[in-house]
């Protein structure tokens, strides 16, 4: 018989309980000091493209690709150990580890991100992240379109989920309705795009930073039980 877990937190990874846009410009002032400011925006430039056609930032594909375009030049090699070494657990929000344990105390909590299927597994468990879940990471190429595997594999009552991109809240929210509680972390490049978050619909509750979920009043991120009809009929 499958579990039905009553309550089901889904945490994001990327400037959510990581500083990823602090990773990203470390990794430019590394590519400038080490190969050059030309290098760096090449490079750039060609993780910008893999992000258009695939809906995910693939660090360790477009150096690939930038490697194809100096086959001779082998020291290039040097920055995918930059990348798989990079010490990202340096990179967690303040809190973000005490925050999935609150979490874990209330509910089962799963890791929900997207991304390549090196380097988002690579930064996740180095980070400490997995550990801090029981190693319950789902990454998908597009999570948002994944939605019914999460719920196979975690089926629940209610859904919480915690992201800082206002488009992925809102896809979800319009895929479990009132089955899922939407928390937007206000922190990262995506949060601070106020249009494109004006566009979308609000997100059930916002909060400025994942640290702020500590003292948060987390049974309000579930709705109250539908009262039983025999209690109604009482309290008329």
């Amino acid at each position: 018989m499958v579990r039905v877990y009553p309550i089901v937190f889904l945490v994001d990874v990327d400037n959510t309980l990581l500083d990823n846009d602090g990773v990203q410009q470390d990794l430019k002032d590394h590519l400038e000091r080490t190969y050059g400011r030309g290098a760096r925006d090449r490079y750039w430039r060609i993780l910008e493209q893999l992000f258009a056609e695939l809906g995910y930032r693939d660090y360790l594909g477009a150096l690939q690709r930038f490697r194809a375009e100096h086959p001779l030049e082998v020291e290039l090699l040097s920055m995918s150990d930059y990348l798989v070494d990079y010490p990202f657990a340096g990179r967690l929000f303040p809190s973000a580890l005490k925050v999935l344990r609150r979490l874990k105390g209330l509910g089962q909590t799963v890791i929900l991100s997207d991304g390549d299927v090196v380097f988002q597994p690579r930064k996740v468990e180095r980070a400490g992240i997995s550990d801090a879940v029981d190693r319950r990471v789902l990454i998908y190429i597009h999570k948002e379109q994944a939605l019914g595997d999460v719920e196979r594999r975690f089926p629940a009552e209610h859904y919480v989920l915690v992201d800082d991109k206002p488009r992925i809240l809102a896809a979800v929210k319009q895929f479990w309705g009132d089955r899922v509680t939407t928390v937007f972390v206000r922190q990262g490049s995506y949060a601070r795009d106020a249009q494109a978050v004006a566009a979308l619909p609000p997100a059930d509750v916002a909060i400025d930073r994942i640290g702020d979920l500590l003292k948060f009043d987390l049974a309000r991120l579930r709705p109250a039980p539908p009262m039983p009809a025999s209690k109604l009929e009482r309290a008329r």
